[in-house]
């Protein structure tokens, strides 16, 4: 038997881990989603809440390379459109409420890249959102403070600084896009 609701989804995660398929996305979203019934007495959730770190490790898997993160993020705070390179990620409210909005990439014949917003999703305690390779989303914290969960497959650190294969879009008068364009 586990220790706790963490470990739980540890080794849940473990026992299911392969090649991304939609049943594999499946299991980790109902494994989040259980994480998030944790009582908050558990030691390592009451950490959290009484740390409000904005960025903690949780996890890393030495074997399949999946890491968990906890993020205490503040009233306002925004993440413009990006996506995560090659990796999937899910991403499980805790505590508040974060809006996340998807976009398309669009890309006219001269090159320029420009986004449009498909929709906006208010994600709220006990819930879920996943993105998959190529999807692009940003986030804001629509409450005093939000404690989210974010399950990435691979160490988004790697695939952003140093393989350079995250993008990340900036609003130029109105319109995001990439820095090349």
């Amino acid at each position: 038997m586990s220790a706790n609701s963490l470990q739980s989804f540890l080794d849940g995660v473990k026992s299911k881990w392969g090649p991304l398929t939609s049943e594999l996305v499946a299991d980790c979203r109902d494994l989040l989603e259980d994480l998030l019934e944790a009582s908050p007495s558990e030691e390592w959730l009451a950490a959290l809440h009484a740390n409000r770190s904005p960025n903690e490790e949780l996890y890393r898997d030495p074997e399949h390379g999946f890491v968990l993160l906890a993020h205490t993020e503040q009233a306002g705070l925004y993440r413009p459109p990006h996506d995560h390179g090659r990796g999937w990620v899910i991403y499980a409210m805790q505590q508040g409420e974060i809006e996340m909005g998807a976009y398309g990439r669009i890309e006219a014949p001269d090159g320029e890249v420009r986004l449009v917003k498909r929709n906006s999703t208010l994600v709220r305690a006990g819930q879920v959102q996943v993105y998959l390779p190529g999807d692009i989303h940003d986030t804001r914290c629509m409450t005093s403070s939000a404690l989210v969960f974010r399950f990435t497959e691979r160490d988004l650190r790697v695939e952003d600084r140093q393989e350079h294969r995250v993008t990340r879009y900036v609003d130029r008068e109105g319109v995001w896009t990439t820095d090349r364009s």
